[in-house]
């Protein structure tokens, strides 16, 4: 387990990431959502994250059901806060937004102290518990003078009353995580998509300043949502079609693995994981087959030489580091 910053609040090194048994673009079954859970506490995973975003609240009632089974104790769990949902009555469902769930429900942005807490509690009641160790402002992009002046503090009372453990803030960029990580005491940032094989954007300063304040970093979107995890024409890059260039670098990478006698996931995984500040990787699963697989290649080796290989080639920064260059 690592412990995340400074704070008291622990995560396994693979974590498990709740957005795609909440129907992500297709039905997931309860019983299937539930296998999957079970599949990663098997698999010695005992972090998850999960958000009121993820189908309309539909992600924390499946993983507070499926977790209900284990101490308390034994877990640590994150969801988020930015969006408050409130009762729509429109109809149609909610896959402009990417989830195959009935619209029962609307997202509003609110990084207001009130909003923060009101949306906390809502999801303490659909997870089915009375408290969660970590809590990150999801996505304010669009919304940073809120969120730094009403929704940062906010955060930061609700761990100091110890209603919470850690408090961070979780994004698809890294700019705007690492001005979280230098003009704020956050315990952790998550930081989706923005450090794999293929955008090592989270390199230039994010990861840099994390390592420098103590800060821990959660990477998400290991694969760039299907991409590195099999690269093939239709492959989706940052949920849309990946163009031609991605894919064609992707595929240079699997012939790499396969050379070395190794697949692209596990190196996409092994990469992740290779940088001092980071803590944990999120892998989404919506069965309980994926998560076997994806907890096999995260402990499966790279071999040295495939690092060589993508350094020499150009495939990968030579700065970037790699579980090569660590100390056996």
């Amino acid at each position: 387990m690592n412990r995340l910053g400074r704070s008291g609040v622990e995560v396994s090194p693979l974590g498990f990431g709740a957005a795609a048994i909440a129907n992500l673009y297709s039905e997931v079954t309860e019983e299937q959502a539930h296998e999957a859970v079970a599949a990663a506490w098997q698999r010695g995973i005992r972090y998850f994250d999960t958000a009121p975003h993820y189908g309309l609240g539909l992600s924390e009632r499946r993983l507070g059901a499926a977790l209900r089974e284990h101490p308390r104790t034994a877990y640590t769990i994150s969801t988020k806060v930015g969006r408050r949902l409130e009762p729509a009555q429109d109809g149609g469902d909610d896959l402009a937004d990417g989830f195959a769930v009935p619209a029962t429900h609307r997202r509003v942005w609110d990084f207001s102290a009130d909003g923060i807490r009101r949306t906390l509690e809502s999801s303490l009641e659909r997870l089915g518990l009375d408290r969660v160790d970590v809590v990150y402002l999801h996505d304010p992009d669009d919304h940073a003078e809120q969120a730094f002046r009403e929704g940062y503090p906010a955060l930061e009372q609700l761990r100091s009353e110890g209603v919470v453990g850690a408090i961070g803030a979780g994004m698809n960029q890294a700019e705007m995580l690492t001005r979280f990580v230098r003009d704020t005491d956050v315990d952790v940032v998550l930081c989706a998509g923005r450090y794999t094989l293929l955008d090592q954007g989270a390199l230039v300063e994010l990861l840099p300043a994390a390592e420098e304040r103590g800060t821990s970093v959660v990477i998400g979107g290991a694969f760039n949502s299907g991409l590195l995890a099999d690269p093939k024409p239709g492959a989706t890059y940052n949920y849309t079609a990946a163009p031609a260039e991605l894919l064609d670098r992707a595929l240079r990478l699997k012939s790499v693995a396969v050379r070395h006698g190794t697949t692209l996931r596990a190196a996409a995984l092994a990469f992740c994981a290779a940088h001092p500040a980071v803590a944990c990787v999120l892998v989404g699963a919506r069965s309980a087959h994926e998560v076997r697989d994806c907890a096999h290649q995260f402990t499966a080796p790279v071999p040295t030489a495939f690092w060589q290989e993508l350094r020499a080639t150009g495939l990968l920064p030579a700065d970037a580091p790699v579980p090569a260059d660590q100390p056996s």
